[in-house]
């Protein structure tokens, strides 16, 4: 599983029931990747914080899965429709 598959794959998973059994960079990737400021401030960590945290590797795909998740949700919506 790439690196992407795996913070694509929390973020689904919090996204659809919270946190769970996550280590402390997931979380704070996953609260970027979901647009999520709130959990951030809950685990006592500022934007610059969780960004440093996170490291250059994983922040440098957290744009390219928040696509994913947002085309899966539109997709999503778009198939409710029909």
């Amino acid at each position: 599983m790439s690196e992407l598959d795996h913070i694509i794959r929390k973020s689904r998973d919090a996204r659809n029931g919270g946190f769970g059994v996550l280590s402390t960079g997931e979380k704070l990737a996953v609260a970027l990747v979901l647009n999520r400021p709130d959990w951030l401030a809950s685990m006592d960590y500022t934007l610059a914080e969780a960004i440093d945290r996170v490291g250059a590797q994983w922040l440098a795909l957290i744009p390219q899965a928040a696509r994913v998740l947002k085309d899966e949700a539109e997709q999503a919506q778009d198939d409710a429709r029909q």
